[in-house]
């Protein structure tokens, strides 16, 4: 399975915040984020931080809670701290595309790392 980027992130649009735009870049890295969130929670079942980022980051896109930059912040470094503490890489790139999800919310081109960190995440736990 191939990660996809959205159309609108080819064409380099300029998204304002909380716009239907901004909302939908958000639900779809957040699903390609919870994509690979299986290959950190097999390793470190215990820690949640990756899965917190992007309930959020859905949350808000669907207008169903309310976000802001001290707990976006919180929450985007916290799913790449637990990056750092994942043992494999197809952990790390898993958390860290949730923390790139998350981050979103802020600056929406975070979206645009989102797919690579996925790529690199499947890539990682087939070898």
């Amino acid at each position: 399975m191939t990660a996809r980027i959205p159309s609108t992130f080819r064409n380099h649009q300029i998204v304002k915040r909380n716009s239907s735009i901004h909302k939908a870049w958000a639900l779809e890295v957040a699903k390609q984020a919870k994509q690979v969130l299986q290959f950190f929670e097999k390793e470190r079942p215990d820690d949640n931080r990756p899965r917190q980022a992007i309930e959020a980051i859905r949350s808000w896109a669907r207008g169903q809670r309310e976000l802001g930059l001290l707990e976006v912040r919180t929450l985007s470094l916290s799913s790449h701290a637990a990056a750092r503490a994942s043992k494999t890489n197809a952990a790390k790139f898993a958390a860290r595309a949730a923390g790139q999800a998350v981050a979103t919310w802020h600056v929406p081109t975070h979206a645009t790392a989102v797919p690579k960190y996925v790529q690199k995440a499947m890539l990682a736990n087939k070898s």
